[in-house]
C-alpha cells in the first residue's frame, strides 16, 4: 500500500503535521507497548497516547489496534512505518555528517550483548567509557536473544555470527574459545574422565533446546551424540552458576570459566570449541559521534584482553 496520498491530500494537512509526532510513533511501534515506548521517550503515557490520538486524526487513519497485549500496527501503520524509519534514517545521516568532532559527546548508546559476553565482560568495562564522556548515557541489555536492530532495540550489538541481510555494518571483534569445566568438589567426587567416553557416566548442564537461539550455542552434540543434560536453561549465567553448585559438566567460555578458581577445566585437549563475537550497528547512525566512540572503545577493550578470550 502506498502511503503517500493519506500524506498529500491537501497542503493544509501538510502544515499541520508534527513531523516530531514520527518519533512518537516510531517508539510505540518497537515496543509494542504504549508504556515503555513512554518511558523510552521520557514523557508519561497519558502524554504519549494523545499523541498517537492526534497523528491517527491528522493522518486520517487508524494507525494501531489497540489489543491486550499491546499495540499492534495496523495496514496504514505498517505504511508509515516505512516511510518513517527511511525519515529517521534521513535525519540521523545528517546529523552525523554535520556534527563535528569538536562537539561533546552526549546522547544515548544502547548495547546489546549476550547475557556472559555482556556481565562477565562488557560490565565492568563501560564505565571507563562514562568517566571519559561524563555526557554518554550508556545503556547495557544482557539478554540470551538476537537484537533487532533495524528495529532500533539496540544501538550496538554483540552477536555470535555476521548478520546474512540488511543495512548493517560488521565488525568481527574476537574469535573465543569454549571447554568443558565442573566444580572441583565435582570433579573430585565423581567418576574420573580420561576420555570422552567416560562422559557418559556424568550428569550435564545445557540449553534447552527449543530455545537455543543461534545455532553456535548448540554445542554438546559436537562434544558426543550420547549427552543429555539434565539441567537446562536459556541463560548462559544459570548455567554457569549451576555448574558452581556441582550440577554436572558444562560447556563454557574459557573467559568466564578460566577467572574463577573453583572451575576445573576437563578433557582440555579433545574438547576445545571456537566461536566468535561480532560488533553489529545499523549503517544509518555508524557515523554518529556517540556510536563510533562505543564501537571504538568496545573494539580497544576487546584488543587488549586478547589473551583472555583465546590462546592463539
Amino acid at each position: 500500500m502506498d502511503f503517500a496520498p493519506p500524506l498529500c491530500k491537501n497542503s493544509h494537512m501538510v502544515q499541520q503535521f508534527d513531523w516530531n509526532a514520527l518519533q512518537s510513533f516510531l517508539a510505540v511501534a518497537r515496543c509494542g507497548r504504549l508504556t515503555v515506548a513512554a518511558q523510552q521517550l521520557g514523557i508519561d503515557h497519558s502524554t504519549l497516547s494523545r499523541r498517537i490520538a492526534a497523528l491517527e486524526k491528522t493522518l486520517q487513519v487508524q494507525l494501531f489496534d489497540r489489543q491486550p497485549s499491546g499495540y499492534v500496527l495496523t495496514s496504514h501503520g505498517e505504511a508509515l512505518l516505512e516511510s518513517a524509519q527511511t525519515m529517521e534514517s534521513t535525519a540521523l545521516g545528517i546529523l552525523g555528517s554535520v556534527a563535528g568532532a569538536s562537539l561533546r559527546i552526549a546522547g544515548t548508546v544502547r548495547i546489546g550483548a549476550p547475557d556472559g559476553f555482556g556481565t562477565c565482560f562488557l560490565a565492568s568495562r563501560l564505565g571507563k567509557l562514562g568517566q571519559m564522556h561524563p555526557d554518554l548515557n550508556i545503556q547495557l541489555v544482557t539478554l540470551p536473544r538476537i537484537f533487532s536492530l533495524s528495529k532500533r532495540e539496540a544501538d550496538i550489538a554483540i552477536g555470535l555470527a555476521p548478520p546474512a541481510e540488511g543495512r548493517l555494518h560488521t565488525r568481527k571483534l574476537t574469535d573465543y574459545e569454549l571447554g568443558l569445566y565442573g566444580a572441583r568438589d565435582y570433579c573430585a567426587h565423581h567418576a574420573p574422565i580420561s576420555s570422552i567416553t567416560d562422559l557418559k557416566r556424568h550428569r550435564f548442564i545445557g540449553y534447552i533446546e527449543d530455545m537455543i537461539y543461534a545455532p553456535e550455542l548448540d554445542y554438546l552434540p559436537l562434544v558426543s551424540r550420547d549427552i543429555h543434560p539434565f539441567f537446562t536453561s536459556s541463560n548462559l549465567l544459570v548455567q554457569f552458576r549451576a555448574t558452581l553448585q556441582g550440577y554436572g559438566l558444562c560447556i563454557l567460555p574459557c573467559f568466564m570459566a578460566n577467572a574463577d578458581h573453583r572451575l576445573e577445566r576437563v578433557l582440555s585437549q579433545q574438547i576445545s570449541l571456537r566461536r566468535s563475537f561480532y560488533m553489529i550497528t545499523h549503517s544509518d547512525i555508524r557515523n554518529l559521534a556517540r556510536i563510533r566512540i562505543a564501537l571504538d572503545f568496545i573494539a580497544r577493550e576487546v584488543s587488549a584482553a586478547k589473551g583472555v578470550f583465546t590462546n592463539a
